[in-house]
């Protein structure tokens, strides 16, 4: 049995430069998601909000119309609730209230180039265990990343992830579902998931741009879709956390595209210096 030959895009400094233009926009949304979610917020009003932003910087949203056979997209964030894991519509009925855990994903393309990142945000005051959650997860992402400035191959992302995860506490890591390369499109190869062994996958080689992707749940792995085709909800109605970066491998370290600071805060001088002298 032949496989495919992945077809991963390596980027020109200069297309990364645009990406990281859609990155920043991408930043300002999630600024303006923990501004605005709050109790009593609907999910709905938090999309408005949110493509407003995205519009008003000259940008257009990645996912409002994104079609993978179910019928377009209709918003332009992703907004999960609680047990809802990622791809959850937003929704004038779907009301936060004090105590939950909502995850945001949201994409933007300027001039043709996409960036795509997501955050947890506790709306109110939640629960210790909600609190780890979130943390756990984000702690995962910032060591796959981390592990993107050394690892031979992709494998090495997944793997740092995955263990994070487990140095954290007892949590599930959602199956099947990862990160992904990005670039002139919002999902390109390759597929990155947040378990594995570091001598896996491609090469990692400068150019490559990638959406380094953690989801975890307080309870199992798996998960069911429900009759939208679109959202993912947790198998067993644990609670789920997702966090996403966009991120570019640069000559002397990386680039995290989707982060206002480049994420130098936390990689320090694995950030590739054009992050560090922005």
């Amino acid at each position: 049995m032949f496989r495919r030959r992945r077809r991963i895009q390596y980027k020109t400094p200069e297309q990364i430069l645009k990406m990281r233009a859609a990155g920043l926009v991408v930043a300002e949304v999630h600024q303006a998601m923990r501004e605005s979610a709050g109790p009593g917020t609907s999910t709905a009003e938090l999309d408005r909000i949110a493509e407003a932003v995205i519009r008003s910087s000259g940008a257009v949203p990645s996912f409002k119309g994104y079609d993978i056979g179910f019928g377009p997209y209709p918003a332009s964030i992703c907004a999960s609730v609680n047990e809802q894991v990622v791809h959850a519509i937003p929704s004038p009925d779907a009301v936060l209230k004090e105590g939950d855990l909502l995850s945001v994903d949201v994409g933007a393309i300027v001039d043709g180039w996409h960036g795509d990142a997501a955050i947890t945000i506790e709306i109110g005051a939640v629960a210790p265990e909600l609190t780890a959650l979130r943390e756990a997860c984000e702690a995962s992402m910032w060591a796959g990343i981390r592990a993107a400035a050394t690892a031979k191959r992709l494998g090495g992302i997944s793997h740092a992830i995955e263990h994070s995860v487990e140095d954290s506490g007892e949590y599930g890591i959602v199956s099947g579902f990862g990160g992904h390369g990005i670039g002139t499109e919002m999902h390109q190869d390759p597929h990155i998931l947040n378990y594995g062994r570091p001598s896996e996958g491609p090469k990692l080689r400068t150019g490559m741009a990638l959406a380094i992707e953690p989801m975890i749940t307080l309870g199992s792995e798996d998960t069911a879709e429900l009759a939208d085709g679109w959202t993912i909800v947790t198998d067993d109605g644990s609670v789920a956390a997702h966090t996403e970066h966009t991120i570019a491998l640069c000559e002397d370290g990386v680039w995290v595209l989707t982060a206002p600071d480049g994420g130098v805060e936390q990689l320090g001088e694995a950030a590739a210096s054009v992050a560090r002298t922005a």
